[in-house]
């Protein structure tokens, strides 16, 4: 699957390119939430993109970040969550991913509302989620506050 936007390509990995990109990983977290993605496609092969992890590039093919969905829920839900390379930050990329893989994700049969999570403190996120229609839920999740964007 390959989304483009003005500035990006946003594309699903392989189970190549998945299995190389654990392997590049350092930080154990990372790892394991990556292995679980990897797993979630090879369980299920027909929703792929609800579990590969999504390549975000400039057109002139430089890797920016990533993002991902944690699978399509029976209630018409998907969650999101995205990461941006330290030296990409702040020109706007994460705004712009984020906005086309949830029009993408709202647009599929069965979709109904994309979720998110934040740390806490983690302001730059939630702003990102603000500037892309995410709504606060006043849930705190695993990993902090919950956002939700319907259609």
């Amino acid at each position: 699957m390959i989304i483009e936007t003005k500035r990006l390509v946003i594309q699903t990995a392989s189970e190549d390119e998945m299995n190389a990109y654990i392997e590049k990983q350092t930080d154990p977290i990372l790892i394991t939430a990556y292995k679980e993605m990897l797993q979630g496609c090879l369980n299920h092969p027909q929703d792929w993109n609800w579990y590969a992890i999504w390549f975000i590039a400039l057109k002139d093919g430089s890797y920016v970040g990533d993002l991902s969905f944690k699978g399509l829920n029976a209630d018409g839900s998907v969650e999101i969550g995205y990461g941006i390379s330290e030296e990409f930050r702040r020109c706007g990329y994460a705004t712009e991913a984020v906005t086309a893989a949830v029009a993408w994700a709202l647009s599929q049969p069965g979709v109904r509302r994309v979720e998110a999570e934040t740390e806490p403190d983690n302001n730059k996120s939630q702003r990102v989620l603000e500037k892309c229609g995410f709504i606060p839920t006043g849930t705190i999740g695993e990993e902090g506050p919950r956002f939700c964007k319907t259609l």
